[in-house]
């Protein structure tokens, strides 16, 4: 068995995983890894990483719903996301935490909480384009 730097692996499905990759990439600062499209041209398999982590992305299937869409249509999803809080969500340390929360704000992601402190440590939160939920977090000093 080989050695793995990343024992757990997030797999995460869009409903436009090119378009996807491309915003986390430009907004929360990933960077792309793996791009392969379907004869359709749609995501089959894409990797975005930061540092030695991965994320996987795809994109499912004409009929999945990204929990933005989903909660328009479905009163319980859409009472469940009104707390700021992450729901099946990413938790990513980033090394300078006020630049990250600055850039992601300022590229149009929907921030959800302020940078707050205490507690486990300095963390902001925020949702992507098709409503999956972030949170960034300082590395412990």
């Amino acid at each position: 068995m080989s050695e793995f730097k990343q024992q757990i692996i997030p797999m995460l499905s869009y409903e436009n995983g090119i378009n996807a990759m491309e915003w986390l990439c430009r907004v929360f600062g990933f960077s792309e890894k793996t791009k392969m499209l379907n004869e359709d041209g749609s995501l089959a398999h894409g990797e975005i990483a930061m540092g030695d982590s991965i994320i996987m992305l795809s994109t499912p299937g004409p009929d999945y719903q990204s929990p933005l869409n989903h909660r328009k249509h479905c009163l319980a999803a859409e009472k469940s996301y009104q707390v700021p809080y992450i729901i099946n969500g990413m938790l990513v340390f980033v090394n300078n935490l006020r630049a990250h929360f600055e850039k992601s704000k300022a590229s149009g992601a929907t921030i959800l909480s302020e940078i707050e402190t205490g507690g486990p440590g300095d963390r902001y939160r925020a949702e992507d384009l098709e409503g999956q939920r972030w949170m960034f977090m300082a590395p412990d000093q």
